[in-house]
């Protein structure tokens, strides 16, 4: 299944992880929601194989392909936003190693990401790959007044405060249900185009919106595992965040600090 070692195996497999992003690179810092490309590959270097093609649908400004190069891996992604591709695609040019792993003898790798809509990956000629791992918009999270992380942006002034203006990007959509059968979809594309046995990692929290808490992982976990079956979680867990006082003396509202690594599986023969 991967090229890891016993004690790296049994470590991995630990249910719960804490991991604090390091600071971003300048140039990535325009996206509001960036992945952290070393997270991203211990999934990769457990989940595959060197030379095995990884997929992230909704790509961003690349990371999930970065990470997969420096794995050793091909890395394939489909990014909607057209100021978020051309991003990447600096980043992979300058990122593309000559020698993944640091061996010589190692086969090259290659990258190919696409500007498209995630649902439309069935037409894109991607081909089989052998992992995926993505993380979705947070519903409409970002677009919310007073949203944690939004006044540091604003201050910046040239920092993204949502991902695009586009119709079809999923982080505009205001009904959670229709956002919910919006993810699903793409990831029913993905599932066509997983081989058999091959592992999706979503990276996801639940949200709170208006007093009420959305349980956006545990849906997706519900939804998704009608056609790939959900096999186990992670919990990754941040412990630099700055605490506030949300509902002090009222009610309870937690600081959250985590997210939810869901980790389905293909079946060997896989019905749609």
């Amino acid at each position: 299944m991967n090229d890891l070692s016993p004690k790296e195996w049994i470590k991995f497999q630990k249910s719960w992880f804490i991991h604090n992003p390091p600071p971003r690179e300048k140039g990535v810092l325009v996206h509001p929601a960036k992945f952290p490309e070393d997270l991203v590959q211990q999934f990769i270097e457990f989940f595959t194989k060197a030379g095995q093609t990884v997929l992230d649908p909704m790509a961003g400004t690349g990371s999930s392909l970065i990470a997969a190069l420096a794995s050793g891996r091909n890395a394939v992604g489909v990014e909607l936003s057209q100021k978020y591709a051309g991003i990447a695609r600096q980043r992979l040019e300058a990122a593309a190693p000559e020698s993944p792993l640091g061996r010589e003898e190692a086969a090259p790798v290659h990258w190919v990401l696409h500007n498209a809509d995630a649902r439309e990956i069935g037409a894109l000629g991607i081909g089989q790959v052998d992992y995926c791992i993505t993380s979705p918009p947070y519903w409409d999270m970002l677009r919310r007044a007073g949203y944690e992380t939004q006044k540091k942006r604003r201050d910046a002034e040239d920092l993204d405060m949502y991902y695009s203006d586009d119709g079809r990007d999923l982080g505009n959509e205001e009904d959670y249900g229709r956002f919910l059968d919006g993810l699903c979809a793409i990831y029913r594309s993905v599932a066509d185009v997983l081989r058999p046995r091959a592992y999706l990692t979503v990276i996801v929290k639940n949200v709170k919106k208006g007093g009420r808490i959305y349980p956006l992982a545990w849906d997706l976990g519900k939804r998704i595992g009608e056609f790939l079956e959900l096999k186990d979680e992670k919990i990754w867990c941040q412990d630099n965040q700055r605490l506030a006082p949300y509902g002090m003396f009222n009610a309870w509202v937690s600081n959250t600090m985590h997210h939810y690594c869901l980790n389905f599986r293909k079946a060997e023969e896989q019905q749609r």
